[in-house]
C-alpha cells in the first residue's frame, strides 16, 4: 500500500486565469471572451501577399503566375519567329591579336552545313535546322565599331585565342562593351586543338575562364572553335536562346543598317534599310545616325524580302509587290532640329537685366548670404525703422515695441539705432556645422585698449611672409587638409580680385542669390531646356513611344532629311551602322549631370575642364565637364571639384543634349604621347577612366567653387587674437568683415576691427586658440558649364581640340 498522503481542500473551487496569460485559456473560454464575435484573419493583412489563402487560392495563383510568364516568353520571342521573322543579331567580337571573326563565322556554320559566303559588314544566315534567321557582324579590334555593334546585338560572341593573351586594347573594347549595357554573352576559344601537347589544353581552358569569369561571372562554358558538336551546340544556344536585351535600348526604337543609298544632293532623302527593333519607329521623332547626328524623318516605306515557296518539289521566289507601301509620315507633332529656345522668347528678361551688368557703387562690403555687409557708416546701416508716437525721445523709444498701437494716426517714423549685435542674426549651427558662442558686447573687453599695435616696416613683412609661405608649402605638400586654399599678393586688392565671390554663413542651407549672378551666365543658359517635374516629363514622353509607329520586327526603308552626302566618302562598309530613335525632346540642349565613378586603376586624377570623350547612350560628345559633389542639399548648391581622384565619384556637368532616364555613361580619356611611350603609363591613345549614368537635369543645380583665405595668428590674447597675411590693406579687411571665420582645429568667430594698414586685424572667437592653428574664411562663386561639341571620326583616331584658357583660374 502508498504511504497516504495529507489531503486538504481548496479554499474554492473557481478558478481564475490572469488575463493576460492567453496559453492557459481553454477553447470554449476563449469562445466565451469573443462573444460570438468571428475573427477576421485576412482583414488584419495589408498586402495581397500577407493574405491567408486557401489551398485552391494558391494553386490558382501559381498557374496564373505561369500563364503569365508563358505568354511575356512568346511576346520576347515572337519577334523572331515565322517565315518573316526579324533575325537574331550576333556581333562576333575577337579580343585578342590573332583573332578572326570572319574564320569563326565560317566554322560555325559549317558545324551545320550552312554554306553561305561570309562577307564584310553585317549579312543573314538562315539556319534551317533550328528555323530562325542569324545576321552576323563580323568585327575587327575597332573600339567604335565594338561599341555600335554591341549596341544592337541581341548577342555578342567574344573569341579568345589559345595562343595569345588578351592585351590593352582587348581589355578595352571588354570593359567598354560591358559598361554600355550588353546582351547575352557567348565565349568562343580559338586554336585550341592546335595546342601540343594535348594535356596543356585543359590547363589553358581553365587560365581563359578564369579571365572571362572575372568581368562576367556566368560564363561557364567555353566553346572550342575546332570541335564541331560544340560549335552545333552554340548555333542552337543562337537559335533558342531569349537575349535578355539592354534596358535603356528597349525603352527607343533602333535598327541595324543592311543597306544605305546616300542623296546625290542635300534636298535629297537618304534611305536606309533594315529591320525595326525595340519600341515601334514613329516619323515625328529624330533618329540619330551614327555620329553622323540627329534627323528628321521624311517618310517610312515598307521593304519586305522576296519570299520563297515551294510547289511540286520546285523552289519559286516571289518578289515583293511592287509601289511604295508608306507606313507612317510625319504629323504636325514632329520634333523640329532647334537645339535652343527661340531669343524672342527671352527678350523680356534679359530687358530687366541690362542694369546688373555694371557694378554698383551703393555695395560696401562682401555679399553674404542675401545681404550685403555695410562696414562703414555702421551707425546709419544698423538704422531700422520703428513706428513711435509723435515727440518721443531717443531714450523712450527703446521701451516701444514696433506692435505698440493697431492705429497709425499717433505715429510717426523713427530711426533707432539696433543695439543688437550682428552675430544674433546667424544661425545656430554656423559655418558648416560649427556652432560660434554668441558675444557679449556689453561686457569688459578683453583687449586692453590702450595696447598698441605694432605694424613692422614693408621690408620685414615682407620677408616675415615669404618665410611663413615657404613653411606652409610644405605642410601642405605634406597634409592636403585645405584643397581650395588660394594666396594673395600683397599688391593685389582682394576686393577686386575676388569680386565675384561671396560668402555663405552654410555651404548646404544658405540660400543663393542668382541674381548676382545674371552678368556672368552664359549667353546661352537662359535658352536651354527647363525641366520643373522631371519624373512626370520622362514618364510622358516614355508613354508616347508605346504608342503608334511602325511596329517591331517590320523590314523597313527609312527617307532621312539633312545627311550630307559627303558623308558617302565618310562610310565604310566594313562598319556597322546603327539608327536610333530619340524620345521626344531628347535632342534639346540643357544643363546635362552625369555620374562618373572613376576607375581606382587610373594612376593619375583627372582635372576639372580637361577634355573627355563621353558616351551615353547612343551619341558620343566631347566636353570639358566641371565636377562637383554628388547628393542633395537644401539650397541646391554643391561644391565645385578642381580634381577628380582615382575611386572617386562626382558629378560631371555640361551643357549638352538630354537624355530620358539611367543611361549608362562611358569616359574616355586621351593620353599624351609621353604617357605612352613611359613603361608605366598605357600605350593605347586612348583610356577609360570611369562610367557613370545619366542624371536628371537642372539648370537651377549652383556650383559653388569655393576658395580659402587663410591667415596666420599674430598675437593672442584669450578669445581675441590678431591675424595677419590674410588680407594686405585695411579696405580689404573692412570689405570682408562681414565673413565668418574658422580654424583648423573647428574654432569659429567673427573679424572685430582692422588695425593699421598692412591688413592686420582683430578677431573674436569662441574659445582660445592654439598659436599652431590657421585661421580661414571660405569664398565661393559660381561657376557655368561649358557646352559639349559632337564626336567625329573613330575614337581612336580623332583628334583633340585646342585648350581654351580658363578665365576664372584662380591660383590653385
Amino acid at each position: 500500500m502508498p504511504v497516504g498522503v495529507t489531503h486538504s481542500h481548496r479554499p474554492t473551487t473557481k478558478v481564475t486565469h490572469k488575463p493576460f496569460k492567453s496559453r492557459a485559456a481553454s477553447k470554449h473560454e476563449l469562445r466565451d471572451r469573443a462573444k460570438g464575435r468571428v475573427p477576421d484573419e485576412k482583414g488584419q493583412r495589408k498586402t495581397p501577399h500577407q493574405q491567408v489563402m486557401s489551398k485552391f487560392d494558391r494553386r490558382n495563383q501559381a498557374k496564373q503566375a505561369r500563364i503569365s510568364k508563358h505568354k511575356e516568353h512568346l511576346k520576347e520571342t515572337s519577334i523572331f519567329s515565322g517565315r518573316d521573322g526579324a533575325p537574331r543579331v550576333v556581333a562576333v567580337l575577337p579580343l585578342c591579336a590573332d583573332g578572326d571573326a570572319k574564320a569563326a563565322i565560317r566554322q560555325l556554320n559549317g558545324s551545320l552545313d550552312i554554306e553561305e559566303e561570309v562577307v564584310d559588314g553585317n549579312f543573314r544566315v538562315t539556319v534551317d535546322r533550328f528555323k530562325q534567321k542569324l545576321q552576323y557582324i563580323p568585327l575587327e579590334r575597332d573600339l567604335t565599331a565594338c561599341l555600335d555593334a554591341a549596341r544592337v546585338a541581341d548577342f555578342i560572341v567574344v573569341v579568345l585565342s589559345a595562343n595569345v593573351e588578351v592585351d590593352e586594347l582587348g581589355e578595352l573594347i571588354l570593359r567598354s562593351v560591358e559598361s554600355q549595357g550588353m546582351s547575352t554573352l557567348f565565349t568562343l576559344v580559338q586554336g585550341l586543338e592546335l595546342v601540343e601537347p594535348a594535356k596543356q589544353r585543359q590547363g589553358i581552358v581553365g587560365s581563359l575562364k578564369s579571365f572571362i569569369t572575372h568581368f562576367h561571372p556566368e560564363q561557364e562554358k567555353l566553346y572550342s572553335l575546332e570541335n564541331r558538336q560544340e560549335c552545333a551546340n552554340l548555333i542552337r544556344s543562337l537559335c533558342n536562346t531569349t537575349p535578355k536585351g539592354v534596358r535603356w535600348r528597349e525603352e527607343r526604337s533602333w535598327m541595324l543598317a543592311e543597306d544605305i543609298k546616300f542623296a546625290y544632293s542635300e534636298s535629297d532623302p537618304t534611305i536606309i534599310t533594315g529591320v525595326v527593333r525595340g519600341k515601334g519607329l514613329k516619323a515625328d521623332r529624330l533618329v540619330q545616325v551614327g555620329d553622323w547626328g540627329a534627323f528628321q524623318i521624311e517618310k517610312i516605306v515598307a521593304a519586305p524580302l522576296p519570299t520563297h515557296i515551294k510547289k511540286k518539289g520546285e523552289d519559286m521566289t516571289v518578289d515583293a509587290e511592287e509601289g511604295e507601301k508608306i507606313l507612317d509620315t510625319p504629323t504636325e507633332d514632329q520634333d523640329d532640329l532647334a537645339e535652343l529656345a527661340p531669343e524672342n522668347v527671352m527678350m523680356d528678361a534679359d530687358v530687366d537685366d541690362v542694369a546688373m551688368d555694371g557694378p554698383d557703387d551703393s555695395k560696401k562690403g562682401v555679399l553674404l548670404d542675401e545681404h550685403h555687409y555695410f562696414s562703414d557708416e555702421e551707425a546709419e546701416a544698423r538704422k531700422i525703422k520703428k513706428k513711435v508716437p509723435k515727440g518721443t525721445s531717443n531714450y523712450q523709444s527703446a521701451w516701444y515695441l514696433e506692435d505698440v498701437s493697431d492705429s497709425d494716426s499717433d505715429m510717426e517714423d523713427f530711426e533707432m539705432n539696433d543695439q543688437a549685435d550682428e552675430e544674433e542674426a546667424r544661425p545656430e549651427d554656423g559655418i558648416e556645422g560649427y556652432a560660434p558662442a554668441p558675444p557679449t558686447e556689453a561686457g569688459p573687453s578683453e583687449y586692453p585698449q590702450s595696447e598698441m599695435m605694432h605694424e613692422p616696416n614693408e621690408e620685414e613683412d615682407a620677408e616675415q611672409l615669404a618665410q611663413y609661405r615657404a613653411r606652409k608649402h610644405d605642410e601642405v605638400e605634406d597634409d592636403r587638409e585645405f584643397p581650395d586654399e588660394i594666396e594673395l599678393l600683397p599688391h593685389v586688392l582682394a576686393r577686386e580680385r575676388l569680386a565675384r565671390y561671396r560668402g555663405l554663413k552654410s555651404l548646404r542651407t544658405s540660400p543663393w542669390l542668382e541674381d548676382e549672378d545674371r552678368a556672368h551666365e552664359p549667353e546661352e543658359w537662359r535658352r536651354l531646356l527647363q525641366i520643373p517635374d522631371y519624373q512626370s516629363s520622362r514618364s510622358r514622353a516614355a508613354k508616347e513611344a508605346l504608342v503608334g509607329g511602325v511596329q517591331a520586327g517590320t523590314r523597313v526603308h527609312i527617307y532621312i532629311k539633312g545627311i550630307s552626302p559627303i558623308q558617302e566618302k565618310n562610310y565604310n562598309k566594313k562598319l556597322p551602322l546603327t539608327l536610333v530613335s530619340l524620345l521626344k525632346h531628347e535632342h534639346k540642349k540643357t544643363a546635362v549631370n552625369y555620374l562618373i565613378n572613376m576607375s581606382s586603376d587610373c594612376t593619375k586624377s583627372v582635372k576639372a575642364k580637361e577634355e573627355l570623350i563621353v558616351q551615353c547612350g547612343a551619341r558620343r560628345m566631347v566636353v570639358k565637364p566641371l565636377y562637383s559633389q554628388p547628393g542633395q542639399t537644401p539650397n541646391d548648391v554643391h561644391k565645385y571639384c578642381r580634381y577628380l581622384h582615382p575611386g572617386q565619384s562626382a558629378i560631371a556637368s555640361f551643357m549638352g543634349p538630354l537624355t530620358w532616364g539611367s543611361v549608362p555613361v562611358l569616359f574616355f580619356k586621351r593620353t599624351t604621347p609621353e604617357e605612352i611611350q613611359s613603361e608605366e603609363g598605357p600605350h593605347l591613345p586612348l583610356t577609360l577612366i570611369g562610367t557613370g549614368t545619366a542624371l536628371p537635369p537642372s539648370t537651377s543645380r549652383v556650383i559653388a567653387k569655393r576658395i580659402i583665405l587663410t591667415g596666420h595668428p599674430y598675437h593672442i590674447h584669450k578669445k581675441i587674437v590678431t591675424i595677419r597675411y590674410m588680407f594686405f590693406n585695411r579696405e580689404d579687411v573692412e570689405w570682408f568683415k562681414a565673413l565668418p571665420m574658422w580654424t583648423k582645429r573647428g574654432r569659429s568667430g567673427y573679424i572685430k576691427e582692422a588695425l593699421g594698414t598692412h591688413g592686420y586685424f582683430k578677431a573674436t572667437f569662441d574659445g582660445r586658440i592654439n598659436p599652431q592653428d590657421s585661421i580661414g574664411v571660405s569664398l565661393y562663386k559660381r561657376v557655368w558649364p561649358r557646352n559639349a561639341t559632337p564626336i567625329e571620326g573613330s575614337l581612336l583616331e580623332v583628334e583633340p581640340t585646342r585648350q581654351t584658357t580658363d578665365g576664372d583660374t584662380m591660383m590653385e
